[in-house]
């Protein structure tokens, strides 16, 4: 099957073996013509098989016998992300939610919790909070400034909207019985953006890749938050970041 999808500014066609990847892709359905291909073939899904299954031995699960089409699912986004750098745009493994059109970045190591964070946020905000993406966002970052945009890859609840906006400040989160939150500098948040960062296999696009995230750092306020996964630290993370 063949579609195209406006993804990030950017048309992509995507030639796939399964259904699957375009019903997971619809809200992004477009009738532009592409600015690229994602073609996927059995070694694709092959390669996307034994990476699965290296990751389930290094971190103590069994191998899980995943369904080809959701490998699938995987091919395409990673060669999305392989090709976007050409166009000043990475993917970054977080949540965001967007206040009045600006958008905030929580990321931390995986099960620390930033959905939950990003919970809290809609909660405390209601309708002036919008989930832009709660898992897998793309990043752009040129002279216009640092922007982050809805994917079809949002996490498992599907949390997210096809908008992009404006991003203020990334936000690197970590469990705390009591919250406090304050600025770091780039050289503290370095190492825990470029763990989130998706760092292409390609030299060029890899390059491109560590020099947007130097770019993003440079531009957007960095905090580090301390949380109990309470609502208070939404109220705190919040009215900090705001200057309120």
């Amino acid at each position: 099957m063949k579609r195209n999808y406006r993804i990030a500014d950017k048309t992509i066609e995507i030639i796939s073996l399964y259904d699957e990847v375009h019903d997971y892709c619809r809200d992004y359905l477009t009738e532009d013509d592409a600015d690229f291909s994602v073609v996927i073939n059995p070694d694709v899904i092959e390669y996307e098989r034994k990476r699965s299954a290296s990751n389930d031995i290094a971190e103590g699960r069994s191998v899980r016998d995943w369904d080809d089409s959701y490998l699938e699912e995987l091919a395409v986004y990673r060669k999305i992300a392989e090709k976007m750098p050409e166009y000043d745009t990475f993917l970054f493994h977080g949540s965001v939610v967007a206040v009045d059109g600006e958008g905030y970045v929580f990321t931390a190591k995986s099960g620390t919790g930033k959905s939950t964070h990003a919970r809290l946020w809609r909660e405390l905000l209601g309708s002036r909070a919008v989930m832009v993406n709660d898992d897998k966002p793309l990043i752009r970052v040129n002279e216009g400034g640092v922007t982050v945009f809805g994917t079809p890859y949002n996490g498992k609840h599907r949390l997210g909207s096809n908008i992009s906006v404006s991003l203020r400040s990334v936000c690197i989160i970590r469990r705390a019985d009591e919250n406090c939150i304050s600025r770091i500098t780039k050289s503290q948040a370095y190492a825990m953006l470029l763990q989130q960062s998706y760092r292409p296999s390609d030299a060029a696009a890899l390059a491109k890749t560590l020099h947007l995230i130097d770019k993003m750092a440079d531009s957007v306020e960095l905090w580090q938050l301390g949380c109990n996964m309470d609502i208070s630290a939404a109220e705190l993370a919040y009215n900090t970041m705001k200057g309120i």
